[in-house]
């Protein structure tokens, strides 16, 4: 097996679940016409785009080796507050430069859903937020991005050796992600701070569900849909 094989055997079980992520937030407004064409409300795009990364979540899940490494909970106790502190940050009335884009009103499912079906994909929203995409942006941002800026053969890098140069390089690009960038960038200093101090996943993933979590059961509760 080639050099350049072995290399895209690490780097794509971490990439492309996140890659998946972002094509379908790029192609939202292609697939909404063509979903709605056949009778489907374009908001359960979330769901399809979930279930596609879960399932390739499941599929390399034995290329994760940092994942079979159990925390401590002591460490998890901090990842919650750090996860609590980041849903402070994030919802802190941030400029018109600190918002790519401008502002938007977000997507209120309380326009074309009631009873069970806007139960589920309430459900499968907060259920993705906060069980899979911490895991799929902490697989590629902490464990592959700020480790590779570093080294190339980034596995073998303790993240106790990341940088402070990859940490704020790679949390830049995290903030550049979000439409809330400062925010982002803010997010992605805590949670890589995380990971080089604990030198866990696990703990920024936690941090990061606890975050996804608690900031999305706060849009249900206030109907601040322009967070999601």
């Amino acid at each position: 097996m080639s050099e350049n094989m072995v290399n895209l055997n690490k780097i794509l079980p971490r990439v492309l679940p996140f890659a998946i992520y972002i094509l379908f937030l790029g192609l939202s407004d292609f697939l909404s016409p063509l979903l709605e064409s056949v009778g489907i409300d374009s908001k359960w795009i979330y769901a399809i785009k979930i279930i596609l990364v879960i399932a390739l979540l499941i599929y390399f899940y034995r290329n994760y080796n940092e994942l079979s490494v159990k925390p401590l909970v002591k460490d998890l106790c901090v990842g919650a507050l750090a996860g609590l502190l980041v849903f402070l940050l994030w919802i802190l009335p941030y400029p018109a430069w600190a918002i790519l884009g401008g502002d938007v009103s977000g997507l209120n499912p309380n326009k074309n859903s009631d009873g069970i079906e806007l139960i589920l994909w309430l459900s499968v929203r907060i259920c993705g937020a906060a069980l899979i995409v911490p895991v799929m942006e902490e697989l590629f941002w902490r464990s592959f991005v700020m480790r590779w800026i570093d080294n190339k053969e980034f596995q073998s890098l303790s993240p106790k050796n990341i940088s402070f140069y990859a940490l704020i390089v790679s949390s830049c690009l995290f903030g550049l992600e979000h439409q809330l960038w400062l925010a982002g960038l803010f997010a992605g200093v805590i949670y890589g701070l995380l990971y080089k101090i604990y030198k866990n996943l696990w703990v920024p993933i936690f941090a990061h569900a606890v975050t996804n979590g608690i900031l999305g059961l706060w849009v249900m509760t206030t109907g601040n849909w322009q967070y999601w």
